[in-house]
């Protein structure tokens, strides 16, 4: 009998907590730390009304999030832009697929040694991130500057190749992009990506020589696997990721400095 009243007490909480809404289920997800991490930091208690536990990992860098949701160990990633995904999807051979456009972050060019473009010397070197669409993300961004022009028609993949004309004989020095702000003091200007600028305490409306465009085609997006990017718990992650909760969010918290994308 006591048995029996056991199993029913254990049958009815089950019950009542499946009604209130509780479970189980564990998202995983790899984000950079700023703004990314920060806004999914942001939306747990939102993802835990719909029974959802939200894990949040912090990378320092841009490959291992996308290895480790291809091997499972997470369920998706926030912190790239869709010419890299196609890069590193190529790259890497891996099947990775976009689920959700989030917002925008105006990639923009700093220093430490000037204040004005007009500033910069002959023979300068420039920063610019390593992997290849920031790296030709950052020749666009120094061409709307006007230091240097590319071919014509060459459109996201551009490369030193590409280069046409150096007007103050630019030298570019490739680095890992989370790299690029400690190393500042060292060269004469750096193409920053928005996320590591924020954690350096760089200001991109402020501090930033040249900006991005607002209008800007790299979106940061939610990513996941071709096997789980339909799964109730990533679309869940993707809707409240594109509310307006979150669009408020980005845009008290950083300003001009993010773009909502939805």
């Amino acid at each position: 009998m006591k048995k029996w009243l056991a199993l029913g007490v254990t049958l009815v909480l089950a019950t009542s907590l499946a009604a209130c809404g509780k479970s189980d289920k564990t998202l995983k997800v790899g984000a950079t730390a700023v703004p990314h991490a920060e806004i999914l930091e942001h939306i747990k208690p939102a993802l835990e009304k719909e029974g959802i536990k939200l894990e949040v990992k912090v990378f320092n860098d841009y490959v291992l999030p996308n290895t480790q949701v291809a091997e499972k160990e997470l369920d998706a990633n926030f912190f790239q832009h869709v010419p890299y995904l196609e890069q590193q999807n190529k790259e890497r051979n891996l099947t990775l697929v976009n689920v959700a456009g989030v917002h925008i972050e105006p990639i923009g060019l700093y220093s430490s040694k000037i204040k004005s473009l007009d500033e910069l010397a002959d023979g300068a070197t420039i920063a610019v991130p390593n992997d290849p669409s920031n790296f030709s993300r950052a020749l666009l961004l120094i061409a709307k500057a006007g230091l240097i022009e590319l071919k014509d028609g060459v459109g996201y993949s551009a490369t030193e190749a590409d280069i046409t004309v150096n007007k103050k004989n630019l030298t570019f020095k490739a680095l890992d992009a989370g790299m690029i702000p400690r190393t500042l003091s060292e060269v004469d200007a750096a193409v920053i990506n928005t996320n590591y600028a924020l954690e350096a305490k760089l200001s991109p409306s402020k501090d930033a020589l040249v900006l991005e465009d607002k209008d800007s085609p790299y979106v940061n997006i939610l990513v996941s696997r071709e096997d789980n990017k339909d799964s109730d718990a990533i679309q869940k992650l993707a809707k409240i990721l594109n509310s307006e909760d979150v669009k408020k969010f980005i845009q008290e918290k950083y300003g001009e400095a993010i773009v909502p994308a939805f």
